[in-house]
This record gives structure tokens, sequence and C-alpha cells, in this order.
């Protein structure tokens, strides 16, 4: 008898087509994000749950007892979305699905970093509108993108890939924050600088991209004092998560020209978006578009369904988390 997997939203067709293969799946499919009560009652109906980043699995569902799930092979590099304590209390094994998103992700961070810099959304918006009436040589004049210098908060695989762009593509000077500082190694091919103070990087960069995962330390770690230690001139980009910035303080450096702008992917409440965000001109948003490529959703998918065999077929799942 198959095991049964619940795929809490609906992937690429050919990821649902390999996992039936293997799983008695149980597709949403209308595609709805579930609300708690029914991320709970799965954790009573599946052996294991294929979820994502909106599925929240919180310390109070997975302490209930007798659960009949066993693992939850989240869609995602990120797994902020379950309280992993609770999971190990619980008996349950969490993986993950990094690697695969890397470059995609990086390559998002690049694009809105380009795009708030020379103005594409105001631009596009004026296009459409009918508002545009020719050229003008002071028409939407944006900055420069080659040669500044970007600062770069968590030098994971995605912040080193983003660096790599910015340093050979747009010869970018690189400075770098993290937790735990990078060899040299690593440094010298990105030409890069570690600044042990965060405040120091935020105070030199032209433009600051964040890629350090949420955790509670890393909660509002972009806040308004931080804001205020940013040239007037920078831009801040966010790919990573979104409680990392204290929106309401970016609101307000957004508004009074603290700073020049922003580019973001993700947000505190998601899908939520404050509205003091959508009023601003100088801010591109996305709709969490970091991983979404057909290369990449397929290979996130095929990453958790062999996370899913492996446990099953009980082996270690290559991508353990706990």
């Amino acid at each position: 008898m198959k095991p049964c997997v619940a795929v809490t939203r609906r992937l690429p067709e050919v990821v649902e087509t390999e996992l039936a293969q293997d799983f008695d799946v149980r597709l949403n499919s209308p595609d709805i994000t579930f609300e708690p009560s029914r991320l709970a009652a799965l954790l009573y109906e599946a052996d294991g749950i294929l979820c994502t980043v909106t599925d929240r699995f919180d310390g109070s569902m997975l302490s209930a007892g007798s659960l009949r799930t066993k693992i939850l092979a989240n869609f995602g590099v990120g797994y902020d979305n379950i309280e992993t304590e609770a999971a190990r209390a619980a008996g349950l094994v969490v993986t993950n699905t990094p690697d695969v998103l890397t470059e995609d992700t990086a390559d998002l961070a690049v694009a809105l970093m380009l795009a708030v810099a020379r103005r594409v959304g105001e631009g596009e918006r004026m296009v459409r509108s009918g508002e545009w009436h020719g050229w003008g040589p002071t028409q939407l004049l944006g900055t420069r993108v080659h040669g500044k210098t970007l600062g770069i908060v968590g030098l994971g695989r995605i912040g080193h890939a983003v660096a790599r762009r910015a340093a050979v593509g747009f010869h970018m000077r690189i400075l770098c924050h993290t937790r735990h500082p990078p060899d040299r190694e690593t440094l010298d091919s990105l030409g890069a600088e570690y600044c042990a103070d965060l405040d120091d990087l935020l105070a030199r960069s032209d433009f600051v991209s964040v890629h350090t995962p949420a955790t509670p330390e890393t909660r509002h770690l972009i806040d308004s004092r931080r804001f205020a230690t940013m040239r007037q001139s920078a831009f801040l980009i966010n790919t990573a998560r979104g409680d990392i910035v204290d929106e309401r303080a970016l609101i307000e450096a957004l508004s009074t020209r603290q700073i020049s702008g922003a580019g973001l992917d993700v947000y505190e409440q998601e899908p939520s978006i404050a509205r003091g965000l959508l009023e601003l001109d100088n801010v591109v948003l996305l709709p969490h578009l970091g991983s979404a490529t057909v290369q990449s959703r397929v290979a996130m998918g095929r990453r958790a369904t062999e996370n899913l065999r492996a446990f099953f077929a009980g082996r270690p799942p290559p991508d353990l988390i706990t």
C-alpha cells in the first residue's frame, strides 16, 4: 500500500505525475491556500505532507498528539513556516529544497535592483496610462548601477550568487555581513569585503540586498534605526523574508526620502500588502516570484519528492532539517 501524501498546493504537472508513481497523492485541486484548521486536519489524514512556505505549522498543531503525519517535505529552501522544535518533539521529520532555486532567485534580486534604480516600474506605468508623450532629456532620470557598492546581508547560496552577478556583470564593489565570517577564498573570489558591523555596511552601500534567513534574531533586523544609517541615495532590495525588514519603518524611510527606493518580493503579512507601499512610486513590488521559473519549480518539486521517497524507504532524506 502506497503512503498517503497530501500536497497543499498545485505543483507543475510533471511533479504531480511523478509523485503519483510512488504515493497515494491527495491534491489541492482548487489550488487555494488552506486555512490553519485544514492544515491541522491533514496531520491526521496523511502519512506525509508536501507543504509550501505559505502553510504555517505551529506548535499547537504539532503538539496535539497521535499524528498520522511523519514527514513535512517543505517546498522551498526557507522553512520558517514550520516550528521545527515542535516538529522534532512530535517526532516529525522536516526537509527543504536547497540549491535548486539559487540562480533564479539571485536573478530576481538583480532584476529588482535594476528596476528600482532605473525607474522601470514608473516608466511602464507611464506608457500604459497614456501619459508618455515622447522622449525628454530629463524624463525619469534614474541611478547608474555599474560600479556602485552593493551590501549583501547574508552571504549564503543566494547572497553569494547575487554578489557574483554584481561583481562580474556590473563591476560593483561588494560588502557583506553574515553571521559567520566568510573564508578568505570566498571573499577573494568576489573581491568582497566583510563587515563585522551591519551598520558599517549600511552606511557605505549604494544598494543593500537582504538574503539572511528569517529567525527570531533577524526579525526587523532592518528597522528605523538602521534606515537612519543608510545613505539618502541608497536602495533596499529584499527577496528573503518580509519580516526581516520593519515594514512601517521602510514606508516612513521611503515616504520621507530617507532612502531613495526599494525593490520587494516579500512582505510582512503576505499576501496582504501595506497600503503605504502601494501608494509609493519609489518602490517596485513583486508577488513573491523569487523561484518562479518552470525550471526551479520542477526541480523543487522533484527535490521534495526525493526527500519523501527516501524517508518512506527508510533512508535519511537528502535535505534533512529535523
